[in-house]
């Protein structure tokens, strides 16, 4: 039977085995995928459409689904569930367009829209510039706060994740301007974060003015010499407030603004979803793609103020 007489559930296996080889997906995300595709062939055995072609899927279908992973129990699925499952099905749609198997594009699956989503936080590159204009530095500790301003805008990095860093994890030696850095992240996953030339320029100087033996990369200078004197979280938030204050930035700018300015910035730009989801470190597209939702308003706001349209009577 050709791939594209199949019916939909018998299309599973080899989407698992594109997701392995095509996708380099890890086992435990195509596990997911599996098991959020079987909600779907079970929607479709229950409505007698297990012998749906991929041709014949419609956007019809699409809505019923909808409904149904809305309303399926008596305690409904949180918007951001029912997207998970909406996801699987836009990649099984993509499998298809892939291997040129006729049936309805990806972007026909709309995500649920979630009113209690968080809303992201982030500065655009003006405020950035402001932010980072502000710390002190001809002093150390105003060194080591543009520096730490620097890496959290140019790598995205998690504020436990810099804490984190020790000096031996940082090779200033290479003649390459920027600089690629080993990490540990969230759940123990490894991934390599990436310092702009400018990160670098002034972590090169923040270093300079260390001649202490300390292990840890950022320090507390008025820390005991006995105890270890490595910057804290909160340490760090509260100091990255109180720049945001003096620069006249929002007052509930953090550690994670920054991270969230570096990934909606890098979605402007043009970087695809995938590759924010490696800069980031998630390992779910779907934490990642919160950030369309930002772009998206963006652009729908600059059409609204630069397209000529609404000069037409």
């Amino acid at each position: 039977m050709e791939k594209s007489q199949k019916p939909l559930p018998q299309h599973l296996n080899d989407f698992l085995d594109w997701l392995d080889i095509e996708k380099g997906l890890s086992n435990k995300s195509q596990e997911n995928y599996s098991r959020f595709l079987n909600k779907f062939i079970n929607w479709l055995k229950e409505n007698n459409l297990e012998n749906l072609k991929p041709h014949e899927f419609s956007p019809a279908h699409i809505w019923n689904y909808r409904v149904y992973l809305s309303r399926q129990s008596k305690k409904p699925l949180k918007k951001s569930t029912q997207n998970y499952y909406l996801i699987a099905l836009r990649s099984f749609l993509n499998y298809f367009a892939n291997q040129d198997i006729l049936s309805l594009p990806a972007e026909k699956i709309k995500l649920a829209k979630d009113k209690g989503d968080k809303k992201i936080n982030f500065l655009n590159l003006e405020q950035i510039e402001k932010l980072l204009a502000i710390p002190n530095t001809s002093k150390r500790n105003g060194l080591r706060d543009r520096a730490i301003l620097e890496i959290l805008f140019s790598a995205g990095l998690r504020i436990a994740e810099l804490v984190s860093l020790d000096r031996e994890q940082i090779n200033l030696k290479p003649i390459n301007k920027d600089l690629e850095v080993g990490i540990i992240g969230k759940g123990n996953r490894p991934r390599t974060v990436y310092f702009s030339e400018r990160a670098v320029h002034w972590l090169k100087k923040y270093l300079e003015t260390r001649k202490d033996k300390e292990k840890a990369l950022f320090i507390n200078y008025q820390g005991r010499k006995s105890a270890s004197r490595r910057l804290t979280d909160r340490s760090i938030e509260r100091t990255i407030k109180k720049y945001a204050l003096m620069a006249g930035l929002p007052i509930n700018t953090t550690p994670h603004t920054l991270r969230h300015s570096f990934a909606t910035d890098l979605l402007t730009q043009g970087a695809d979803l995938r590759i924010i989801q490696e800069f980031l470190g998630h390992r779910n597209i779907a934490t990642t793609q919160i950030y369309t939702h930002v772009t998206n308003k963006r652009l729908r706001d600059i059409h609204r103020q630069f397209h000529g349209g609404k000069k037409l009577k």
